[in-house]
């Protein structure tokens, strides 16, 4: 926060507290003007309805205190705590520093039961039926957004449980994308086929995929892939998980597969990202989704 917000922010707020503080004083100095009605009551003088009189009760003195305990109190949540701009409070509190604090005990806690069980090779984890059931919590909780809760994907997010793997489905692989993250990067090729190349480009990837298509225009189009496409998903089309470049021969693409769909996509290109559980997760939990999203594609995936 700059020195110009931070005063402004102490200037509002005492100035506030002072305000409230003149307004119980000038209250409860105020005399409201009495008089009686015709049963003897004492009244403040307002009369409706010919009839109707606003007797004088005014509020007990103990009530008034109670606004002076709630300015003395926000005087000292202020002096102990943050609320004046940049000012931290003596006794250094914060909601990051209370968050971590939480996680780090969480943390040991999580330790104290599951680390002996999540150092074990995460083969074994994807078949131990305790390190499954956490780490279905745990895909639930931040990868299900996403993913799905059945882990199926939608439309920019892969299916994790086809057996098809953009950056490669070996054990070591899977860990990389998870616990690392992923940055894939699909460049557009619209200023450089232009539009009828782009649509060409799109129906031979679509031939690729075994959909079917015109084949004079798929034959057409396969000039520009091996021109701009090939590099990265290869001559043949199947991809290279090194790069992230997905198979284009196994018909599965996240951002659909009609024409308009792979025409955006080549034209316009794609940024897909798998952000790191790192920091996140931890290495622990991070093994623990691992394992399950490993046993996902077990329990009935497809390998090409």
């Amino acid at each position: 926060m700059s020195a110009f917000w931070h005063w402004f922010v102490v200037i509002i707020t005492l100035a506030f507290i002072a305000v409230m503080v003149w307004l119980f004083i000038a209250t409860g100095r105020s005399k409201v003007p009495t008089g009686t009605n015709a049963e003897g009551q004492e009244t403040t003088g307002h009369v409706w309805d010919n009839d109707l009189t606003e007797l004088n009760n005014p509020m007990p003195r103990w009530w008034l205190w109670l606004f002076y305990g709630t300015v003395i109190w926000s005087l000292i949540y202020l002096v102990l705590y943050p609320g004046l701009g940049n000012f931290a409070g003596v006794l250094g509190w914060s909601s990051e520093g209370q968050y971590l604090e939480e996680r780090e005990r969480a943390d040991r806690e999580f330790e104290e039961r599951f680390g002996e069980l999540v150092q074990k090779p995460l083969e074994e984890l994807a078949v131990h039926p305790d390190a499954l059931r956490m780490g279905r919590n745990l895909f639930a909780h931040n990868c299900s957004t996403c993913h799905g809760s059945d882990a199926r994907g939608a439309r920019g997010y892969p299916n994790l449980t086809d057996g098809h793997w953009i950056w490669g489905g070996e054990v070591e692989q899977v860990w990389t994308s998870i616990y690392h993250g992923r940055q894939a990067v699909m460049p557009g090729f619209g200023a450089a086929l232009g539009e009828q190349g782009v649509t060409r480009t799109a129906v031979f990837v679509q031939q690729l995929a075994g959909l079917p298509v015109d084949e004079t225009m798929a034959q057409a189009g396969r000039q520009h892939y091996e021109q701009v496409c090939a590099a990265c998903h290869g001559s043949d089309g199947r991809g290279n998980p090194m790069l992230g470049a997905p198979d284009l021969t196994a018909g599965v693409f996240i951002y659909g597969s009609s024409l308009d769909d792979l025409r955006y996509t080549i034209a316009e290109g794609r940024q897909g990202v798998m952000p790191a559980q790192r920091e996140l997760l931890g290495e622990a939990r991070s093994r623990l989704v691992t394992a399950y999203v490993l046993s996902l594609n077990a329990n009935g995936a497809t390998d090409d």
